[in-house]
């Protein structure tokens, strides 16, 4: 298993995407060559992403953050 799955595994597993997890994820994206494996980990992730299954890290800081500013 490489890195991007191994990456979305994790994700799919925990429901839970971290900044740490997603910007390795975007470094190999950009960095390695990928095989079909990792390009359909990654399509299942952004899937499950947008269907609500894994929650992202990043957009709940995000929203965090914002919610704090307005209150």
């Amino acid at each position: 298993m490489t890195l991007i799955s191994t990456i979305v595994g994790k994700a799919l597993e925990t429901g839970y995407l971290t900044v740490e997890a997603e910007e390795m994820l975007r470094q190999q994206l950009q960095m390695t060559k990928y095989g079909l494996e990792d390009f359909e980990a990654f399509i299942t992730l952004q899937k499950e992403v947008m269907e609500g299954r894994v929650r992202q890290q990043a957009l709940e800081l995000l929203r965090s953050s914002r919610c704090s500013v307005t209150a």
